[in-house]
Parts: structure tokens; C-alpha cells; sequence
């Protein structure tokens, strides 16, 4: 019995480790399911995760606003003591602790912006009076846009180092590549405006006038249909001509297309008929403004003016998953499908005109927006009328109603 008693104490601590063991194996077990798998995944995950940060005030711009914003984030990715980014003539900004060193940036970066190579920074290039300061060798690496030096990236540290060399000329590279992607995007803002100005001034002068004409004719006979139509003409044109973003949602587009068949009915009368079909769960989807009125206008003026007797247009919004599918269709005249194709391009058919109404600019402007896979796809043949069709994503970078 003495036996047993003298060994149940260690039986119990024994047992008591074991369970111990086992509880720290399954609650880290449990941390690393909820978590990271090894530090290496946790390091990657933070790495992406500023560079994300970083790049988007990087794509606004290359000024001080947008570097300021940024180099905190690209601080911490290097490691490093300090961060400055200096343009073609100033320092934009010092991030980190030295500051006094700030003056000192555009010296050692004059040698890159020339020649666009990667410099080291050695003591003797940092005079300071401060025996505590961390700030004792740098290196300065060129932002390349579009074969282009249009500045630098500086990165100290208390010592000089492969790693840190390595690792700021290959995020000035990267930093290089946010820069142009932001150009482009500008670029690509410009080119819309652009287009649209030239949408804008192709509306239809004869649209107008005939429009206004059927009002008129309506002023005496049925005053009350004639005040009508002239306020659907007032917020036609002022959706329009209206100055805003690019973007609008289906359902204001749409809204705006049927202000547009109104006036043409009143022009028309029953010769123009409409069939419109629209799942509720595309209308808040944003698209470039007037990229569906335009593709209308174009199914009454090529489609139907010319036919004889009553026409057809029809208008269909589809949901389709992730990307919402818009069908504009007219059972008119149709048309040669190399002329649609020179529409498309841009060109102009025998007589000089634009062979169809905004299609060469719907379509460019859905390319640029969304790329090429978005087009216009057109089905026509003489005689056979008309279909156009074409599908944006529900949800697109960048691509919000204004």
C-alpha cells in the first residue's frame, strides 16, 4: 500500500504533462487553422497587403499628396530606416526618422535622373552631426514610366546592404509600374471624354427639329399631349448634353431611351412600335452613359425610317449571372454587314456619313471600359433587320454610376 501511495503523485503529474502537451498542440493547431500556416505565409500576406495600399494612392498620381500616402506603406515593406521619393526637380517627401537628411536627397539622386542606373549612398554622402543617427547609408533607384525617368525612389538604413539594394530597385520597378498603370488610366479617362463630347455632338440635328416640329403640330390639337412631349424633349436634352461621369446605371439609360421612342412616336405614330423587356436585377447595374440610346436611335433612322408600313424595335436586358446582357433589335430594312463593320472602325460609307448613329463610339467606348471581349456583336443582312447585342460585367474595377 505504501508502494502505491508513494508512486500516485507521480502518476498524477505524469498524466497532468500529457494533458498539458496535448492542450498546446491543439490550441495551436487551432491558431493555425484560424491563421497563417507558418510565418512565411503571414510575412507574404503583409507584404501584398501594403503593396495594395500603396498602389492605390500611387495609380492617382506622382506628387507629394500621393507619395506621402504611399511611402509609409512601402517603408514598412522595406525595412528601412527611411523612404524619400523625389521628382525631376524636388524632394516630394521624407518618410521615416533622419529628416535632417532631407536636403541631402536631390544630390544623391541627380546621378539616376540622368542616367537612369542604380546609385549606393555611403557615409561620406551623409555628413551629420548626430552621433545617434540611423540614417548612414542609402541607395536611390530610378521610376521608369513609359522609358521615361520621371523620378526616384531613396531608401536609408543605418548600414549599407545587398538585401536592402536589391529589394528598393526592384520596388522602384514596381512602384514604375503603378505610376504608368495610373497614366493609362487617365489616358484611357481621357479618351471617353473625348468620345462622348463626340457622341454628344452627333445627336441628330433632324432628331431635334422633327422633334419640335411634332410638338408643334400638337400645340393646337392636343395642347395638353404637346406640353408633354416638350417636357420628355427638356429632360432628353438635359440627359443628353448633361455634364457628369461616364458611368450611369442601366435603368437611368434606359429611362432616357424611352423619352427618346416617345418623341419618335409622336413622329411615327403607329408605324413605330416598341416591345421592352427588362429583368429588375440589371437595372442598378452601372454602364457608360448613352451606350444604349445611341444603338436605338441607330434601329429607328437605319432600321425603320426606310420600311414601309409599321416596324418593330425591340429592347431587352437580361441577367446572366455576373454579367448583365443588353439587346437593342429591329425587324427594319437591315443593312450591308461590311458597312456596319466600316461603322465600327469608324469609317464613313460612300456618301461621307457615318453609316450608323454612335456605333463605331458605343463600341469603342465598351472596349475601352471592359476590353475587347465586351464589343458590339452585330447581326444584319438586307432585308432581315437588325441585332445588337452587348454584355458588361455586373461589378467592374473602377466602373461606378455617377
Amino acid at each position: 500500500m505504501q508502494d502505491v501511495a508513494l508512486h500516485l503523485p507521480t502518476a498524477i503529474v505524469v498524466v497532468a504533462g500529457v494533458l498539458l502537451v496535448h492542450a498546446v498542440l491543439w490550441l495551436r493547431r487551432r491558431r493555425l487553422r484560424r491563421g497563417f500556416l507558418s510565418e512565411a505565409d503571414r510575412l507574404t500576406y503583409e507584404t501584398l497587403r501594403l503593396g495594395s495600399q500603396a498602389g492605390r494612392h500611387l495609380r492617382t498620381g506622382f506628387t507629394t499628396e500621393t507619395t506621402t500616402k504611399a511611402a509609409r506603406h512601402l517603408r514598412l515593406m522595406l525595412g528601412a530606416t527611411a523612404i524619400a521619393f523625389v521628382d525631376t526637380q524636388e524632394v516630394l517627401v521624407w518618410a521615416g526618422r533622419g529628416d535632417h537628411h532631407r536636403t541631402q536627397v536631390l544630390d544623391h539622386a541627380r546621378r539616376v535622373l540622368a542616367t537612369g542606373d542604380v546609385a549606393v549612398v555611403t557615409r561620406a554622402d551623409l555628413p551629420c552631426d548626430k552621433p545617434d543617427c540611423d540614417v548612414r547609408a542609402g541607395v536611390v533607384a530610378p521610376l521608369v514610366v513609359e522609358d521615361r525617368v520621371v523620378g526616384a525612389l531613396a531608401a536609408y538604413a543605418d548600414r549599407p546592404s545587398a538585401g536592402l539594394a536589391r529589394a528598393t530597385e526592384q520596388l522602384a520597378t514596381w512602384v514604375g509600374g503603378q505610376l504608368e498603370l495610373g497614366e493609362l488610366d487617365r489616358e484611357r479617362t481621357r479618351a471617353m471624354e473625348a468620345e462622348l463630347r463626340s457622341l454628344r455632338a452627333q445627336i441628330s440635328p433632324h432628331f431635334i427639329y422633327n422633334s419640335l416640329a411634332a410638338i408643334a403640330s400638337f400645340v393646337r390639337t392636343d395642347p395638353d399631349r404637346a406640353r408633354e412631349l416638350l417636357l420628355e424633349f427638356a429632360d432628353f436634352t438635359r440627359y443628353a448634353l448633361r455634364r457628369g461621369g461616364a458611368f450611369t446605371t442601366l435603368a437611368d439609360e434606359l429611362r432616357n431611351v424611352e423619352r427618346y421612342l416617345v418623341l419618335e412616336q409622336a413622329r411615327f405614330g403607329e408605324r413605330l412600335q416598341v416591345n421592352l423587356l427588362v429583368a429588375p436585377e440589371v437595372l442598378p447595374v452601372a454602364v457608360p452613359y448613352l451606350a444604349v440610346q445611341p444603338l436605338v436611335e441607330n434601329a429607328v433612322r437605319h432600321g425603320l425610317a426606310g420600311k414601309v408600313g409599321a416596324g418593330t424595335v425591340s429592347i431587352t436586358a437580361t441577367d446572366l449571372g455576373d454579367l448583365a446582357e443588353i439587346t437593342v433589335e429591329d425587324d427594319g430594312v437591315g443593312t450591308d454587314p461590311d458597312l456596319v463593320q466600316r461603322a465600327l472602325d469608324g469609317g464613313l460609307d460612300a456618301d461621307g456619313d457615318s453609316t450608323s448613329v454612335g456605333l463605331g463610339n458605343v463600341d469603342a467606348r465598351l472596349r475601352q471600359v471592359y476590353g475587347d471581349d465586351h464589343g458590339l456583336v452585330v447581326e444584319t443582312a438586307p432585308g432581315l433587320g437588325t441585332k445588337v447585342v452587348f454584355r458588361v460585367p455586373k461589378y467592374a474595377p473602377g466602373v461606378h454610376a455617377s
